[in-house]
């Protein structure tokens, strides 16, 4: 069955961890866009420089949850830091969690969903330098290499996308979870 999976980034997102899942779910038959505030293309952060542009898909104003199955949020340090002071961005991912669709986040990601007012109670996993964040607002963090948490999935670092791809797809096979809300 086809799923459209929506990828939301802007300069500054780790390469791998918006190549990797891309990469993965269009291996699935399944469309993923990376949308985007900008329109034209978007610079990954490479481990230590400037990575390749890749080319933005939609715009973020343009689109809404509804057009799609899933999200996916990359990390990388200024990715996440600019998409959570983004209102656009944030009300994009909240309504994921209020249509009760699988959202999976790396690394950094996860700081948009503390801004976006979705982790209290929830269960995940992030890079340890955010861990301290995501308890504090409310978050049940543990090191770990992938976490699901009804239809929530995290994961720490690129050296866990192996597992964080499969368990995305596990979870966008499965569908919208009841659960998962706001």
């Amino acid at each position: 069955m086809s799923k459209n999976i929506a990828i939301l980034a802007t300069n500054g997102f780790e390469e791998s961890e918006l190549a990797s899942p891309k990469e993965y779910l269009e291996q699935q038959g399944w469309t993923a866009h990376i949308i985007s505030p900008e329109s034209g293309s978007i610079r990954a952060w490479a481990e230590k420089d400037w990575g390749k542009s890749y080319n933005v898909d939609k715009i973020l104003g343009e689109v809404s949850a509804s057009d799609y199955d899933a999200l996916v949020l990359p990390g990388g340090v200024i990715n996440p830091d600019q998409l959570r002071t983004n209102e656009k961005a944030l009300s994009f991912v909240k309504d994921f969690f209020q249509q009760h669709k699988p959202v999976a986040a790396i690394c950094h990601g996860p700081q948009i969903l503390i801004n976006a007012e979705v982790v209290e109670g929830r269960k995940l996993t992030s890079v340890n330098s955010i861990s301290k964040d995501l308890k504090n607002a409310g978050a049940n963090w543990e090191d770990s290499e992938v976490v699901v948490d009804k239809g929530l999935v995290t994961s720490r670092t690129p050296k866990d996308l192996p597992a964080f791809n499969a368990k995305m797809v596990e979870e966008i096979k499965e569908g919208k979870h009841k659960e998962q809300t706001l």
